[in-house]
């Protein structure tokens, strides 16, 4: 949504996006990759309850 504005130097997921994956050991991997797909459960519930909560509030002014 906000790929045009620069990010933090400290941004974690640009951190995340930099680190070198080879010094980790397979069950490391597997382990990283079972939290980021937690992580996307949780991003996802979020967007959907605020894709919800902007169109309850737009029925509830559009009447």
């Amino acid at each position: 949504m906000d790929d045009d504005l620069p990010r933090k130097a400290d941004d974690p997921l640009a951190r995340l996006l930099r680190q070198d994956l080879g010094p980790l050991s397979v069950a490391e991997l597997e382990a990283r990759i079972v939290a980021l797909e937690g992580e996307i459960a949780r991003i996802r519930s979020t967007i959907e309850s605020a894709v919800n909560h902007k169109a309850s509030a737009e029925a509830l002014f559009k009447r």
